[in-house]
């Protein structure tokens, strides 16, 4: 028996009638779902999750932001996590909503792959404890100031460079097609890791986006700015940033397992959702060749 726990995002409006019927598809595949708390209230005699240590792989029902959550959720414990698109995009997600019940099937008979997604840890002097975990960035950003800053970023010790920007983007490989992308980083393949640094909106022609290695631990100290800076991990959660701070980025311990299929591969995606090449790919639509 599968101990599957559920998340979602309530701001969709098809998300009971996707929990009645993952409710009513999960027992013949010897799956029994545990809901978190608010969704537990949607469902009628089910079991409420209470500790993912308990569970044996996490879905995700909702997009992206779901499973930036559920990432965060499993906390480095080695659970599979299985994302179900119910809006727009979803690029992180594996299938969408009316492909659930085929992609549970494959998770109950084992036909999966797991990829082994870098994390990022964070924390700053004034919050060193809890440290933060982003599957996709971590972010130093001025808020609804309009102005900009000036900071020091250094790697491993040694000075890297010093910005004056909107802030900066240090960026996992999963990341690399978020928030870092729309600022001018790189895309990487989310199997080779690395830590992108991206800035964002440099004052400057001479500041472009670096690659690290996996091994590299990065510093950002702020020079001059507003009295209150945010550090914002996956675009969720956070805290301020105050003058004196100093915000420390590095490969987390463990990753994070994302439950991916043979026939959505990551180039397959960059087509399809973020018209990777100039255009969708629109055959399945148009009968286009």
């Amino acid at each position: 028996m599968i101990r599957l726990g559920v998340i979602g995002n309530l701001s969709y409006d098809g998300l009971p009638a996707v929990l009645e019927r993952l409710i009513a598809f999960a027992p013949p595949l010897s799956i029994t779902p545990v809901f978190e708390e608010e969704l537990h209230a949607l469902v009628s005699k089910s079991e409420m999750l209470s500790d993912p240590s308990h569970i044996d792989a996490l879905l995700t029902l909702g997009g992206d932001g779901t499973m930036l959550r559920g990432a965060r959720l499993v906390a480095g414990r080695q659970i599979p996590v299985l994302g179900v698109n119910l809006g727009r995009l979803g690029f992180l997600t594996a299938c969408a909503r009316e492909d659930m019940e085929l992609a549970l099937q494959r998770l109950a008979a084992g036909d999966y792959l797991v990829q082994k997604r870098m994390t990022l840890e964070a924390w700053t002097t004034r919050h060193a404890e809890p440290r933060w975990r982003a599957l996709n960035d971590v972010v130093l950003h001025k808020g609804g100031f309009a102005r900009v800053f000036t900071m020091r970023a250094s790697v491993n010790g040694e000075l890297m460079s010093a910005y004056a920007a909107d802030g900066i983007i240090i960026s996992s490989p999963t990341g690399s097609t978020g928030y870092s992308l729309s600022a001018g980083g790189p895309i990487v393949v989310p199997t080779v890791e690395s830590l992108i640094l991206t800035p964002i909106s440099p004052h400057t022609l001479a500041i472009r986006p670096v690659v690290l290695p996996p091994h590299a631990e990065v510093t950002v100290q702020v020079d001059d700015g507003p009295d209150e800076l945010l550090v914002t991990i996956d675009g969720q959660v956070g805290g301020s940033f105050m003058p004196g701070d100093t915000l420390t980025v590095r490969r987390a311990d463990k990753p994070v397992l994302v439950v991916t299929f043979r026939d959505g591969t990551f180039f397959s995606r960059m087509r399809r959702k973020l018209g990777w090449g100039g255009l969708r790919e629109r055959d399945e639509e148009t009968g286009a060749h």
